[in-house]
């Protein structure tokens, strides 16, 4: 035996425990006892080895074994740190093994152990199993579990032991056969009893009367203080400590003590069950309750009272209940049924609760004004009727309609209304009770006390009483100033009568000198007691442990009143703050006045007051000033003291220093003294007189701001307002608006009375007087910062001009936050910043801006018939109805919260069967929500959550439109009214997947935002647990994203013990969720900073700032985490401050992890994506093609990853949470450019990865990654990389489909991206993707794919289209008929842009269309107005794709109509295929003068493909003759002289993309301009030098102003200098008359749009260059030559009113020059040549016929027109009609009869006959006499040509006589004579014009590069009429055909075929340059001259604008040797190979 013992002694003690021999065991204890006494280290590890064994050491078999275990069990749960994870298994053991044991001893110390682990916070689990214990079968366990429970709540309270369960519980223990189990149980119902009172009758009301009896008397023997626990969790022991100390200080003065929280807290309520009653109605009830006898009626109410009298109903639907007990209480003549039918309503009222909520804004006001009935017995059933109904809602919501009956005429009404009112008053607190709502009941109330009724009278003292003690004077006396002492008194009187619901705390908070702190209850409010009682109904244990002080209502630290904000509106007013009530003080009369102030200051400086020697006055002041700086301000009398200031002289003092003085005294005294509002009444009249003076304005300002420190702001800012505009002075009329901004700014906005300001800024407004108009719209702008975007209602209708100005101002503060106030804070300071519980609600700020806004009542709109309508059997009656609310609403803009019978109408309409009607519904209540504003609150629960419901539909549209609406509302209500009440967690119970998945992410969206939630968001937990286990996927993640959110406002351990309800399976399951979730849980939104800055408009504060400092540091080491900080802000969730911690694998220390982010991001694995495409191909894992990504393509992509991304890459990537996976794409773009390789070989799986991105929901996610994009593509381009085909189509697809987002900036963002894949992969190819795109059902997706087709087509021709042109324009022609206008258009345009390229093929295309698109299509091709040229280059496939655009300018070339010109050249240089030269700098318009020169052959110019045609059908042979007259082109032989040479080099400079470079050439153009004798030199280049000038304008504005990295100062610099440059141009009259008008047109573009670039603006000398670009433009004006400019103009103006994209200003401006001309025009009508202006005015009147131009919007274009028009006729007379020879038919426009009617009118007035006929006989005859002389002259002038020695004389004098008379006809001299000679004076004319004028028309070497020649060529009209040419007007082909002659002739080729040439005269009359040829003409014709230059020397190359024309216009007659040209051609061919 000894040996046995032996054996297990030598054990460890652990092993000692389990061993089978009891001694063994009785000996480990023992042992295990003393070990657990010695450790002193709660944590210490010792404790973790017995952790298995506690449950045994309670368990043990043997009795006296077992009673040491439990010792030891003791002491371990005592002392160690892990004891709480044993909880569960400890006590059920000692419930089932230790409370049967027969020894008292063991049953003790089992309730000692349950006990203790009470103590360290395990009361559930302890209480769960106790409680599991009463249904033991053993009597003795269910006696020892009730004595535990019953000593645990004796010893804890009822804080941490809930009541609930065991109350549930008792009726069961009463009834046990046991009576011993009797016995405890009514021990425990007194001990119950003792904690929460009468709360605990109901629920035992059913238990044996006998029993009851015994329980009654042995309450009734309870002491009657509240209890008090004895014994407190670990975490209230320091406190408990700090009670112990106060008990033995001062007895019973524990003013903060824990136990303020433990007022009776349990609910009688919460522990009912639930009846329903609305199935147990009569079924005949609604038809009783209408019936014609008063017994049945009553026999209706009477089954409704039975019913109504259960404790508590179930929630449902009272809608129809209520209506019917409310018509009985207001129409019903019987006063009994009346009674009984408010007695019904009480019923409901208690039964429901909060849930009848929703029905008291209707019940009110009838029941209030049924207090006309005078029978006691009635008005007592009103009264317990309301007064229940108000326990179930808030003041605030049922305050307007008890406002409106306080006025009803009746006094019983006025009297009750009052009575109930105070008995509201008595269950509010200082923070339910706030400002804006005792404002309106204080006015009211204040109006009964002077009632003529003194029941009326005595009830308004009582309740104005109440209020005063509620809130405390403080709050109250601002709205008692005008009340006379007697009154005063009364009310104070009331006051100290009234007993509040809540405590005194009220009170104490106010006003703390008046009250001792009150023993025990004197916070005990608390969190129960403030709240509805429903939050107390379950006290956790859970988060509530921590130091109680952390609860704002909670209970407070001693003497330290209600400072921790929790009381709201005044809590936190310091001591100080209440010393400085508002100061009243008597008017003196001027007597007492000088009496007491001759007491303060010197008797000299009294007398010299009003001395009339101005010095004398001064030192008085001096002497004035020093005294008051010495007076103390109790002493100072400030009335005395002003009132002497304001004596004579007073404030009409001449002298200005003593002005200035006593203004600044005022401010002195105002600072100093104790001011009054009655002083400052004496002064201010004088400050605003002054304020406008320059020398005293500012000392005015300051005395006003310090008046305004010590009588408020509001009061002080009404008062000089009035006062200023009740004066004259404008000067002090805008200087006190500018006072007020200022003030404003510095005192912040509580308080003003904005309406009363606004007539006021009305009136300035409307002043004559810029500067008040100036002033008052700073003052709005300043207000807007304050009362938000609804300050603009009030001005909606002034004038269009004044409201833009406003509306600049107001977008001027967008987005600005108002600076906090930094003066007349301490007074006045607003209220706490942290409102505890109503947190998310701003209090004061946002509800006054709202309360200003003027509210129409709409309630007498809602007639019963609208109602009817709405409810009518015929859905389009219905519609009906619901268009007159609409109506209504829209009518009224801001309405009051009564709308009458309207919600349960609407409410009805929301399940209504027609889903249009919902959908309408929903749009009404959107529009209610903002008419009505925060007010819509009251109907939040009886139309709110039906808009809820509505989130469940099936159909799409019907959930966005429902969740917009619940937006709409919740911006207006904030999140509390929501999520109060049980309602949401109705919806989520309803498994509805739509609506759960809708709800949620609904949730998951605003809780983020809520500093703080009603403690009923608790009861959506269970259904948020089912949501995570939904079948349907969607449900299941939305739930998740939730989760985190929800945790955030209950914490983990609330949501953790809620799991305790679910299946074991699905528990752990949840478990595991909230472990994950518990990481991401983001932090509460901080408090915003200081209570004024609170977002206005009545709304939640919408998104607070979240800190997120820590986030920033925890991932410094990781990744650059700024952006998302950022992020995370806008999203108001703040940044996860666990980033990094919450990602680690537990293994790795934090160092690892740093290390480990260190290396690449990508691992390039070898043939790893050729790897993948074959496993893809070969079907082993899934293809990339789904609709929405499956979780089976997630994990595909993960494992794909997981070999070639970084581990902690990926995690982020793959993070359930957005903000990491934008995190991850930071990372991926820094990493993009040193990474090349990898990103390539990982490219496959990073766009797929992106796709996964294009489905998430998160904007900020998507446009970080359309970032990336942009980034990662031009880096492929860059690396020369070809997309695979599989990495397109697991893409471009899901690309395409976000085309189609409804974000502009989404959507630009895309197409760049598209645009640059085009360089990475063929355009093509993408063609068909795209194509696919526009079968969307997204209009928006379709119109932009068919936009981005027609810019494919552009860009590469008619090859893209796929798989053949023909099929792709049918299906686009399909689009033509879409029924979404924009996709219309689309269609149309990219079917015009085909017609541009490919000409009237197109119609064969597309096939046959219905007439309708037909008609559409034709009549955009009319519109588009461009001619079709040949296809431009033809793309060659793959490789020249790269260098197609690499230039940075081409994305703009998709954009926007006025493309610049750069960007066209660019591509155009691009396409060239140059690379090199491509990617240089852009110096777009360099020559490279160099090669040119030395040009042998050898420039290797890359030619287009030419269009192979059939060359015999084109080319009649062409005879080419020898040159005969080379020599015509001087200016090709000086263009190798040097001068012109350089000068070409310098202005090609002037162009250049860099603005060095531009400003170097410049300023030597400049140098030549100003020196006269070399200015000639410029002479030829003037349009050269102009078109440079304008492209670098171009290139400003669109590019340079744009780049942020530019300096702007040297953008202001280059202007300048342009701008120099032109002037000095436009100074030298001979130059200036070189300019051409298509230059001038473009150059006047140029200027005009520089003028209205707001960009300038901004800049520090933007004023002086808008003003140097004036001074240019009048230059421009008057020195150019007057046809030029006169027709540039009136094209240019025809093209801004045809452009939709130019504004109305430019219009205006190009008017205003149109203007200036006309006044030019007496002095210049001579030099003009009018055939031409009118051919201008003919063809503009042709665009525009009069009635289209009057259908303009402004009627200056008419105008303008006719003033041009009659202005000619007045210069010129009758022979104005003569000057319509160059236009071809005078019957397109209306000039021609225009003209008749003005000559007619001219004539009629000056009386001559006006008789047509005559009129048109005189014309004639004058003609006649002046053409007999004309053609004697010509006869001579022919003769000369025909002779052989004077034919050069002749031509010269012939074309004199032309250039004089334009008009002559010399036709019939040319009529008789041979074709040859026709064509030979027509030569020689051109020739003799070349020499003298050409100069000016054709500089030779026009600055364009090598490769711009390419594009210019191929696609000579379209680049001219489209593109280059932002104007887009016409060219026709006769210009080419002019051109092309010249052209010919200076080459000396002749121009043989007369055919097809147009009549000489014609030729003659038009200029050599084409009637408006652009800019970009005058390039190419250059261009051909440098083209024919070189062939001169080469015959190696064919003008192909030659070819073409010759083409057009067969340009040759005999048949000279065709070989010959083909030849050459063959040559061209092969060179170009």
């Amino acid at each position: 035996m000894m040996g046995d013992d032996s054996e297990w002694m030598k054990l460890p003690v652990d092993q000692k425990c389990e061993h089978k021999l009891w001694k063994a065991r009785l000996s480990g204890y023992e042992e295990a006892l003393k070990i657990f006494q010695k450790i002193k280290d709660e944590k210490s590890p010792e404790w973790s080895k017995f952790l298995g064994l506690i449950k045994k050491f309670v368990t043990d078999s043997n009795a006296v074994v077992q009673l040491k275990g439990l010792e030891a069990a003791l002491v371990y749960v005592e002392n160690a740190h892990v004891a709480g994870k044993t909880t569960g298994e400890v006590v059920s053991g000692v419930v089932s093994k230790v409370f049967n044991q027969p020894k008292a001893k063991a049953k003790e110390l089992g309730m000692e152990i349950c006990l203790m682990y009470i103590e360290i916070e395990k009361g559930e689990a302890v209480q769960e199993e106790l409680l599991k214990g009463l249904d033991n079968k053993n009597p003795k366990i269910v006696v020892a579990c009730i004595e535990t429970l019953r000593k645990a709540l004796s010893e804890f309270g009822s804080k941490i032991i809930l009541l609930k369960p065991i109350i549930k519980v008792l009726p069961k223990l009463f009834e046990s056969r046991e009576k011993a189990v009797r016995d405890e149980a009514k021990l425990i119902a007194v001990e119950i009893y003792r904690w929460i009172r009468d709360a605990l009758r109901p629920p035992l009301q059913n238990i044996n009367p006998v029993q009851l009896k015994e329980l009654e008397e042995e309450w009734v023997k309870l002491p009657t203080g509240a209890p008090r626990p004895a014994r407190f969790l670990r975490s209230q022991q320091e406190l408990e400590a700090k009670l112990e100390q106060q008990q033995s200080a001062g007895g019973d003065a524990e003013g903060g003590g824990d136990d303020g929280d433990e007022v009776p807290q349990i609910d009688a309520y919460e522990l009912l069950e639930a009846v329903e009653i609305l199935s147990k109605l009569p079924k005949d009830f609604y038809d009783k309750i209408e019936a014609k006898k008063w017994q049945e009626r009553k026999e209706a109410l009477e089954a409704v009272e039975v019913l109504v009298k259960n404790p508590k109903l179930e929630a449902g639907d009272y809608a129809d209940l209520v209506k019917a007990l409310k018509k009985v209480v207001g129409k019903d003549t019987n006063v009994m049924l009346v009674a009984l039918a408010a007695k019904c309503l009480t019923g409901l009222a208690v039964g429901l609760r909060k849930k009848f909520g929703q029905y008291a804004g209707h019940v009110v006001p009838t029941i209030l004004e049924k207090f006309k009935e005078k029978k006691p017995q009635v008005v007592q059933a009103l009264q317990e009727a309301i007064d229940a109904i108000f326990l179930t809602t808030t003041l605030q919501n049922i305050s307007e309609d008890v406002l409106a009956v306080m006025d009803n005429k009746n006094p019983t009404i006025k009297q009750q209304t009052s009575l109930f009112i105070a008995r509201s008053f008595r269950h509010c607190t200082a923070s339910t009770l706030p400002k804006s709502l005792l404002k309106p009941f204080c006015a009211a109330l204040l109006k009964h006390i002077n009632d003529s009724a003194p029941e009326v009278r005595d009830a308004a003292f009582e309740a104005l009483g109440t209020a005063l003690k509620v809130v405390g004077e403080k709050a109250v006396n601002p709205f008692l100033a005008d009340v006379d002492k007697l009154k005063l008194d009364k009310i104070k009187e009331c006051s100290e009568k009234v007993e509040l619901v809540h405590g005194k705390k009220a009170g104490l908070a106010a006003d703390k000198k008046d009250f001792k702190p009150v023993p025990g209850r004197a916070a005990a409010s608390g969190a129960a007691g403030d709240k509805d009682t429903k939050d107390a109904s379950a006290p956790k244990p859970g988060p509530l442990k921590k130091a109680p002080a952390a609860k704002p209502g909670g209970p407070l630290k001693k003497g330290k009143p209600a400072a921790q904000g929790g009381t709201g509106g005044t809590g936190t007013k310091s001591k100080k703050a209440v010393e400085t009530k508002e100061i009243v003080e008597p008017e003196l009369s001027i007597e007492v006045c000088e009496e007491k102030a001759s007491a303060v200051l010197p008797a000299t400086c009294i007398q010299l007051l009003d001395s009339s020697n101005w010095k004398e006055r001064l030192a008085c002041m001096e002497e004035f000033q020093k005294a008051v700086e010495l007076m103390d301000r109790t002493e100072m009398p400030c009335q005395a003291l002003v009132r002497m200031l304001a004596k004579k002289p007073g404030w009409k003092e001449t002298n200005f220093q003593v002005m200035q003085m006593k203004l600044h005294i005022v401010a002195l005294i105002a600072q100093k003294g104790n001011f009054s509002k009655t002083s400052a009444q004496i002064v201010l009249d004088g400050l605003v007189d002054k304020i406008g003076d320059v020398k005293c304005g500012n000392n005015a300002k300051e005395a006003m701001t310090a008046i305004a420190e010590a009588c408020v702001l509001p009061w002080t800012a009404e008062q000089v307002m009035s006062m200023a505009f009740s004066q004259k002075n404008p000067k002090n009329q805008s200087e006190t608006l500018n006072w007020l901004s200022n003030a404003i700014k510095e005192f912040g906005f509580s308080g003003l009375n904005v309406k009363a300001f606004i007539s006021n800024v009305k009136t300035a407004l409307a002043a004559t007087n810029p500067a008040v108009r100036t002033s008052a719209i700073t003052l709005l702008g300043v207000m807007y910062l304050y009362v938000g975007p609804s300050l603009r209602m009030f001005f909606e209708d002034e004038k269009p001009a004044l409201l833009s100005q406003i509306d600049a101002e107001f977008e001027k503060m967008q987005g600005q936050n108002p600076p906090a106030p930094t003066r007349g804070i301490s007074k006045h300071s607003t209220s706490g910043t942290d409102e505890g519980e109503d947190g998310d609600e701003p209090d004061d700020g946002g509800s006054d801006a709202v309360d200003l806004l003027p509210r129409t009542e709409i309630s007498d709109k809602i007639t019963s018939e609208l109602v009817s309508k709405i409810g009518d059997k015929n859905w389009k009656i219905r519609k009906e109805g619901l268009d007159e609310v609409a109506a209504i609403i829209n009518e009224a803009k801001f309405i009051q919260p009564n709308i009458g019978e309207l919600p349960t109408a609407l409410k009805g309409r929301l399940n209504d069967s027609n889903k249009i009607l919902v959908q309408q519904t929903l749009t009404i209540l959107q529009q209610l929500a903002v008419a009505m504003g925060p007010n819509i609150k009251q109907h939040v629960k009886n139309l709110g959550i039906p808009i809820i419901t509505v989130l469940g539909d099936s159909k799409n549209n019907v959930r966005s439109a429902a969740l917009a609406t619940v937006n709409a509302w919740a911006e207006q209500t904030g999140m509390k009214e929501w999520l109060e009440g049980e309602d949401l967690s109705e919806e989520l119970k309803k498994e509805n997947p739509f609506l759960r998945q809708e709800l949620l992410g609904w949730l998951a969206e605003k809780l983020p935002t809520l500093r703080s939630t009603p403690t009923d968001l608790i009861l959506c937990v269970p259904q948020l647990y089912s949501c995570l286990e939904d079948r349907n996927g969607d449900v299941r993640k939305k739930a998740q994203d939730a989760l985190p959110f929800f945790m955030m406002h209950l914490g983990y351990e609330k949501m953790a013990k809620a799991t305790g309800k679910l299946k074991p399976t699905s528990k752990d399951q949840v478990l595991a969720m909230l472990e994950k979730a518990k990481a991401n849980m983001p932090a509460k939104p901080t408090a915003p900073a200081k209570a004024t800055s609170k977002p206005v408009g009545g709304s939640a504060p919408a998104k607070f700032q979240p800190a997120s400092a820590p986030a920033e540091d925890s991932v410094s080491g990781t990744v650059d985490s700024k952006p998302d900080a950022k992020k995370a802000k806008a999203l108001g969730v703040s940044s996860k401050t666990k980033t990094a911690q919450g990602k680690k694998v537990p293994s790795k220390t934090s160092l690892k992890e740093d290390e480990d982010k260190s290396g690449p991001i990508f691992i390039v694995v070898p043939n790893g994506k050729e790897q993948r495409m074959k496993d893809e191909k070969g079907l082993k894992v899934l293809k990339w093609n789904f609709t929405t990504p499956r979780d089976e393509y997630i994990e595909q992509l993960k494992t794909q990853m997981s070999s070639c991304v970084a581990k902690w890459l990926q995690d982020e990537m793959f993070h359930s949470d957005f903000q990491h996976h934008n995190k991850a794409l930071a990372v991926m773009v820094d990493h993009l450019e040193s990474e090349k390789e990898g990103v390539i070989g990982c490219l496959d799986l990073i766009l797929k990865w992106v796709t996964l991105r294009f489905f998430d929901t998160n904007t900020s996610v998507l446009m970080k990654t359309l970032e990336y994009l942009k980034l990662l593509f031009t880096l492929l381009s860059d690396e020369e990389y070809h997309l695979t085909e599989n990495e397109a189509s697991s893409f471009i697809p899901y690309l395409i489909l976000k085309v189609g987002e409804p974000k502009d900036v989404i959507r630009k963002d895309v197409r760049a991206i598209l645009n640059r894949m085009c360089l990475v992969y063929p355009a093509s190819k993408m063609f068909p993707f795209i194509m696919e795109g526009t079968k969307s059902k997204n209009s928006k997706q379709r119109a932009e794919c068919l936009e981005e087709l027609g810019c494919l087509v552009e860009s590469y021709g008619m090859n893209v289209c796929q798989p053949t042109p023909g099929k792709a324009l049918k299906e686009i022609a399909i689009h033509i008929g879409d029924r979404d206008n924009a996709v219309r258009n689309a269609a149309l345009n990219t079917i015009v842009t085909v017609y541009n390229v490919h000409g009237d093929q197109v119609f064969k295309l597309i096939g046959t269309l219905s007439e309708k698109d037909m008609s559409m299509l034709e009549e955009r091709i009319k519109r588009s107005a461009k001619r079709p040229s040949a296809a431009p280059i033809k793309q060659v496939e793959e490789k020249p794709q790269r260098t197609q655009s690499i230039s940075s300018n081409t994305n703009m070339l998709r954009k926007g109509p006025a493309e610049d010109m750069s960007s066209k050249l660019n591509q155009a240089r691009s396409m060239s295929g140059h690379p090199e030269a491509a990617q240089m700098v852009r110096r777009e318009f360099q020559l490279d003068l160099d090669e040119i020169e030395n040009d042998s052959g050898t420039v290797r110019c890359e030619m287009p493909e030419l269009v192979q045609h059939k060359l015999d059908d084109i080319f009649e042979p062409v005879l080419i003759p020898e040159p005969k007259i080379r020599a015509v082109s001087p200016h090709f032989d000086d263009m190798h002289s040097n001068t012109a040479s350089t000068i070409n080099f310098i202005i090609s400079q002037v162009a250049s993309g860099d603005i060095n470079t531009s400003i170097q050439a410049l300023t030597q153009i400049d140098e030549v301009l100003r020196q006269e004798d070399k200015a000639e030199a410029m002479s030829g280049h003037i349009d050269q030098f102009l078109i440079a000038t304008f492209m670098q304008l171009r290139l400003i504005y669109n590019t340079h102003m744009a780049d942020e990295k530019l300096e702007k100062d040297e953008i202001i610099k280059l202007y300048s200098c342009i701008i120099g440059n032109m002037i000095s141009l436009f100074q030298i009259e001979s130059l200036a008359r070189e300019a051409s008008t298509g230059v001038l047109k473009d150059l006047m573009h140029g200027l005009i749009t520089l003028m209205l670039d707001s960009r300038i603006e901004d800049l520090e000398e933007g004023q002086q260059v808008v003003r140097s670009v004036n001074l240019l433009v009048v230059k421009v004006l008057e020195k150019s030559d007057q046809t030029n400019i006169l027709s540039a103009l009136l094209v240019l103006l025809q093209d801004s009113l045809l452009a939709t994209a130019s504004s109305p200003k430019f219009s205006e401006l190009v008017m205003k020059c149109l203007w200036r001309m006309v006044r030019l025009l007496p002095d210049t009508i001579n030099s003009i040549n009018l055939d031409r202006i009118l051919l201008d005015i003919h063809i503009f009147m042709k665009v525009f016929p009069k009635e289209k131009l009057k259908q303009c919007k402004s009627e200056f274009p008419i105008r303008t027109l006719k003033t041009l028009l009659h202005t000619l006729c007045k210069l010129k007379g009758p022979k104005i009609l003569d000057h319509l020879t160059m236009i071809d038919n005078k019957n397109e426009s209306e000039l021609e009869a225009h003209l008749c009617r003005m000559m007619k009118h001219s004539l009629d007035q000056t009386g001559s006959k006006s008789d047509k006929e005559t009129e048109k006989g005189a014309s004639r005859i004058d003609e006649k006499s002046s053409k007999a002389k004309v053609n004697d002259f010509l006869a001579e002038i022919f003769k000369k040509i025909g002779s052989k020695e004077n034919t050069k004389e002749g031509l010269a004098e012939l074309y004199e006589y032309k250039k004089k008379y334009s008009d002559a006809d010399i036709e019939p001299f040319l009529k008789n004579s041979s074709q040859f000679f026709q064509s030979y004076v027509e030569r020689g004319l051109r020739v003799i014009e070349m020499e003298r004028e050409g100069k000016g028309r054709l500089p030779t070497s026009a600055g364009i590069s090598p490769q711009m020649e390419v594009t210019c060529v191929p696609t000579a009209t379209s680049a001219v009429s489209s593109l280059g040419n932002t104007n887009g007007e016409e060219v026709g082909p006769s210009v080419y055909l002019e051109r092309l002659k010249i052209l010919r002739q200076r080459c000396g080729l002749d121009n043989t075929k007369q055919d097809d040439r147009p009549p000489l005269t014609s030729l003659l009359s038009k200029p050599a340059v084409p009637t408006v040829a652009s800019s970009t003409d005058m390039l190419h014709s250059k261009l051909s001259q440098l083209r024919e230059s070189r062939e001169q020397h080469q015959h190696s190359d064919l003008d192909s604008n030659q070819t073409r024309s010759s083409g057009a216009t067969t340009t040759s007659s005999s048949t000279a040797n065709i070989d010959d040209l083909k030849k050459r051609l063959e040559r061209i061919k092969s060179s170009r190979k």
